[in-house]
């Protein structure tokens, strides 16, 4: 049995960018902090190194003048003594800094007077700052390795406090993209704390709020409608048969007909938009009942079936659905689009396509809306037919995709779950 694999860690999340940019400070300050450690450090060791140069040189200098004798490591014109120090001013005190390391000797201060007149020794003594500045290089691994500890310590941490704020922002985009997707429902919920997450996470459940009270208001003004126009357009339908055959009476009952199917789609709409619809599955051959369908529409449609085992093929599904979004598919490439219009069935796909101008750009982008037939060329209508066919395969838990052809015309494909 394999081992199963760790997801790899997005690292262009929010959490990880955060947890690298708290860690890029970390080290700064850190750098930052070691550097005038180091310094400052050095500067003090330096100048405590030429004050005790400074005063040793005035104590050897007076038990030279004195007893005669050379104290503290002094000596008479040494020959390392530095170039600046060899002919100083007559009576005064100077120090200067050498920086050579010679084993374990250096890098030191130098403090130098003449004993007497111009012509007079030079006393000169050394004062070597190794010991120091071998203390100094201690100070800096410390603080190199401290600062590694605390950075390894604070990097999780890091990483764990902005896991929790990712999180945050995660769930309120789960919860947009819900919303975005039909999910009227969903909604973020209280969160704690009282930082611009929280505002954003209520501004979000507000915004769904809102949104789902005014297509709720639609929908039901929609239902509403349809239900009140369902009785008169029945008397209507009944009262047009009473009438004397002619002209006339068949304008008039053409015009009823297409008032009585526009009446009974709003009701379809509003069905599905309130999720009163359940489908009936059952086993039915897919290319038998999408031939039915593409019959019933009586227009002059190719249909074709890959394969004659694929035609038996049986799928379960709700075949009435399944024939309402074969039907408006077919319906709406002849009446928007132009012959020949060619239906094939392969697999658990059927594919309604035109030869007309294709889909417009807005309903690619946007997808079917009710009342609203996108581009003038593919001619007039309610705009209900997509809407329905949409609706009835999400019901069926169907992926219904738009396209366009690139040698022209529209392509409906329609893919049935598994």
């Amino acid at each position: 049995m394999r081992p199963l694999r760790r997801p790899r860690p997005d690292l262009s999340s929010l959490r990880w960018k955060i947890a690298a940019l708290a860690a890029a400070t970390a080290c700064l300050v850190v750098a930052a902090v070691g550097v005038l450690v180091h310094v400052w450090t050095a500067d003090d060791i330096r100048d405590r190194a030429e004050a005790r140069a400074f005063n040793s040189l005035y104590s050897a200098m007076d038990v030279h003048r004195r007893t005669g004798t050379l104290s503290d490591g002094a000596e008479l014109d040494p020959a390392d003594l530095p170039a600046a120090l060899r002919h100083p001013a007559d009576g005064d005190r100077h120090t200067a800094y050498d920086g050579r390391v010679e084993g374990n000797s250096g890098p030191g201060f130098w403090g130098a007077q003449r004993t007497g007149g111009p012509d007079s020794p030079v006393l000169a003594l050394y004062i070597n700052m190794s010991s120091e500045f071998h203390t100094l290089r201690r100070l800096d691994a410390t603080m190199a390795v401290s600062s590694l500890a605390v950075l390894a310590a604070a990097a999780p941490l890091t990483a764990y406090g902005a896991g929790l704020l990712a999180r945050r922002l995660r769930r309120v985009s789960e919860t947009a993209r819900r919303i975005s997707a039909g999910d009227l429902d969903a909604r973020t919920g209280p969160t704690r704390g009282r930082d611009e997450v929280a505002d954003i996470a209520a501004t979000v459940d507000l915004m769904a709020d809102s949104l789902g009270r005014q297509l709720r208001t639609e929908r039901r003004f929609t239902a509403d409608v349809a239900h009140e126009l369902r009785t008169p357009v029945g008397g209507l339908l009944a009262a047009a048969d009473l009438l004397p055959p002619g002209e006339t009476e068949d304008l008039l009952r053409s015009r009823v007909r297409d008032l009585r199917g526009l009446v009974e789609d709003l009701l379809e709409v509003s069905r599905l938009d309130a999720g009163a619809e359940q489908p009936v599955r059952a086993l039915v051959p897919l290319g038998a009942v999408v031939s039915e369908a593409v019959a019933r529409t009586g227009f002059d449609t190719e249909v074709t079936v890959a394969g004659a085992a694929l035609g038996a093929r049986t799928v379960e599904t709700d075949p009435r659905r399944l024939e309402r979004i074969v039907g408006n598919l077919v319906v709406n490439a002849h009446r928007h689009g132009a012959a020949p219009v060619q239906v094939t069935v392969e697999g658990r796909t059927v594919v309604v396509r035109d030869h007309g101008p294709g889909f417009p750009e807005d309903l690619l982008l946007h997808g079917p809306r009710r009342f609203h037939t996108g581009a003038k060329e593919r001619g007039s209508g309610h705009g209900l037919g997509m809407t329905i066919a949409l609706g009835q395969a999400r019901l069926l838990g169907a992926e219904l995709h738009l396209d366009n052809a690139p040698d022209g015309g529209a392509v409906a494909t329609l893919r049935l779950p598994v």
